[in-house]
């Protein structure tokens, strides 16, 4: 039980609940009707299969910061419980299944599939020169709405929508990076990593998390107004609104504003983008 034990906590498939309810808001905000079962299951399964190559590549590449890096020292790669050749296996399988999931809903998919891809490899290579890594991340994250919209759209038309989903959780996710940065301050000036906690303090990164988690809400606002407007939209939006609020308030408790309240952020999205399509 072991191996099986360390293969899924490398994969960290309970991070999945980040990213989930963002590429079904893209869907459900982009369908006019109810997805059929089989678009449903793909969208999962390309889901799962890009948040298993990004989490793989991020570890395979960052092994040796995780290695010197006491948070992460006992990470299953950084400590040796996963060879670099079972997590390139892992990294392979996320890829097939990925590619296999984005070629059975459309060969448009099949052809965009390579972009998060892209990101997935260059996003954890920025925090080396450029405190912009944060935006990486969001970047990476942000692929997950835009994915949902395309595989209904088909195209780039009608696109402001599954844009202001997109560009709302490229702020999130980047605010709430930054957030938990703050873990490894000290760690990152030692190393010379370029997150916005080791460059310019704590303080100045949670107020530049906050201004990034405002923009957030102001997109999602913007949302809101222009498409899913609907009296249950709206409470999922001022939840929304709180939640992110309230991981500000408790930033001291990473685990507490990371984890569970970010989990929290997402299905509300989904949420107000239900009840503001089908229930208006």
């Amino acid at each position: 039980m072991a191996p099986l034990k360390n293969l899924l906590s490398f994969v960290k498939i309970e991070h999945t609940l980040f990213s989930l309810p963002l590429i079904y808001s893209g869907v459900f905000l982009a369908a006019k009707e109810l997805p059929s079962p089989t678009l449903f299951l793909l969208v999962l399964t390309a889901a799962l299969g890009a948040r298993t190559t990004a989490l793989a590549l991020n570890r395979i590449i960052d092994r040796e910061i995780d290695r010197r890096n006491p948070r992460t020292s006992q990470r299953e790669l950084a400590s040796g419980k996963l060879s670099v050749t079972e997590a390139t296996v892992v990294l392979a399988g996320g890829v097939v299944l990925y590619l296999a999931s984005a070629a059975l809903i459309s060969t448009f998919c099949l052809l965009l599939s390579p972009i998060p891809l892209l990101i997935f490899t260059a996003y954890p290579y920025m925090k080396r020169f450029t405190p912009l890594a944060h935006f990486g991340v969001g970047l990476g994250l942000a692929m997950a709405p835009l994915g949902g919209w395309f595989a209904v759209q088909q195209s780039f038309e009608n696109l402001l929508p599954g844009a202001l989903l997109t560009l709302f959780t490229l702020f999130w996710v980047a605010g709430f990076d930054i957030i938990y940065s703050t873990l490894d301050e000290l760690f990152d000036r030692q190393e010379n990593l370029y997150s916005f906690s080791a460059r310019y303090g704590k303080r100045i990164a949670l107020r530049i998390s906050g201004f990034l988690h405002a923009a957030a809400f102001a997109i999602l606002s913007a949302l809101f107004l222009t498409y899913v407007r609907a009296i249950g939209s709206f409470v999922f939006l001022l939840a929304s609104g709180y939640l992110l609020y309230l991981e500000h308030k408790k930033s001291e408790d990473v685990e507490l504003a990371f984890f569970r309240i970010n989990a929290i952020v997402g299905f509300a999205v989904l949420g107000m983008v239900i009840s503001g399509v089908y229930f208006k």
